[in-house]
């Protein structure tokens, strides 16, 4: 039968009101209103209709109920400056994620969650020094957030959403931790994001509701600390900082200038004049809105391997999106950060049998 939810999420995933599909698909505002809770079963001209509207493939429309996921325990960053169509746009692919997933564990054996809760922890400095303990990273930089996160265990997707306000998001579900990034954001700013998310993931999964600026100033500061741990910090900052050092030093953490400045800040290791006028003449240098000369993007090394198997078992990406009835767009989109074959291995897949 058809199922509305899944017409729902399409619709959102799509970025369209009821009224644009309607005028898309050539029926009445009303239809899609009634079809969409659930009070008619449309016929089959018309799920051909709306499936060409969406460009998705009829059968999506005829599939159980897709993972629910609940906006209340999804951190976003930049929440207050996006749109609710830009957010149910994130949150839908986040339920295509989930599926995505779990089509993957039924014929791969992932690396398990390793991650700490530390949502009694009041401390973000502490917090973060505690899992680099867990995860046994001393004080040296992080070559790969995002390797580091896949190998603890977190399934870490991309996000093809075009647009400023949309940086990263993350959430729990059937206790596995979800990280999505958008990679059109620059290297520095996607590596900080997945640290950020990482915050949130181990500070605040029995919080509750997550969006709000004390929780996301918990997670900055988390993410702060995680990537530029202070001894690390200290040992290598001279004591005069000057904008150079800045942009010398910030290669070996992997992160922004202003990112390292803020840190620096945070540290007292620059006065509240000297981080002012660091910002602003990093500002005038185009550090604000980008990160001129920045470092080569990091990409996934769970969906490379992943993808290299099913590629020598002559499974391609469209057979994937075939059978989880999604369009190509959609898989290509959320596993985005798999593009190349130049990242190491460090943990070892192993198909399911």
């Amino acid at each position: 039968m058809f199922n509305c939810r899944r017409l729902v999420l399409a619709r959102k995933r799509r970025k369209l009101t009821a009224k644009r599909l309607a005028e898309y698909a050539k029926v009445s505002a009303v239809t899609i209103t009634r079809l969409e809770k659930g009070e008619n079963q449309p016929e089959e001209s018309t799920i051909r209709r709306l499936a060409d509207a969406l460009n998705y493939p009829i059968e999506f429309f005829l599939r159980d109920d897709p993972e629910p996921i609940n906006i209340n325990s999804v951190s976003f960053r930049s929440l207050t400056k996006m749109t609710a169509r830009e957010r149910d746009a994130a949150i839908t692919a986040g339920s295509l994620g989930i599926e995505l997933n779990g089509w993957i564990e039924e014929r791969f054996s992932l690396p398990i969650v390793k991650l700490l809760d530390l949502s009694y922890e009041t401390d973000t400095e502490a917090a973060a020094q505690h899992l680099r303990q867990h995860w046994a990273l001393g004080e040296r930089p992080i070559r790969s957030i995002v390797r580091l996160l896949e190998a603890h265990g977190v399934r870490v997707f991309a996000l093809s959403e075009d647009t400023a306000t949309v940086d990263a998001f993350s959430f729990w579900k059937n206790d596995k931790p979800y990280v999505f990034l958008n990679h059109f954001k620059t290297a520095e700013r996607s590596i900080y994001d997945a640290a950020h998310e990482l915050g949130h993931l181990v500070l605040h999964k029995h919080a509750g509701p997550i969006p709000s600026r004390p929780a996301e100033r918990e997670a900055d500061s988390f993410a702060s600390a995680f990537l530029m741990p202070r001894n690390d910090v200290r040992s290598r900052v001279p004591s005069k900082i000057s904008i150079d050092v800045i942009l010398e030093l910030k290669l070996r953490w992997r992160v922004s200038a202003m990112a390292l400045a803020y840190r620096l800040h945070a540290l007292e290791m620059l006065t509240d004049w000297q981080y002012k006028s660091i910002c602003i003449e990093l500002g005038k240098r185009g550090f604000r809105s980008g990160e001129p000369g920045g470092i080569e993007r990091e990409e996934s090394v769970v969906w490379r391997k992943i993808f290299s198997q099913l590629w020598s078992e002559k499974t391609t990406k469209s057979d994937v999106a075939e059978a989880l009835n999604i369009p190509l767009d959609e898989l290509e989109g959320i596993v985005g950060l798999s593009r190349s074959n130049r990242a190491r291995e460090r943990f070892n897949l192993h198909a399911v049998k």
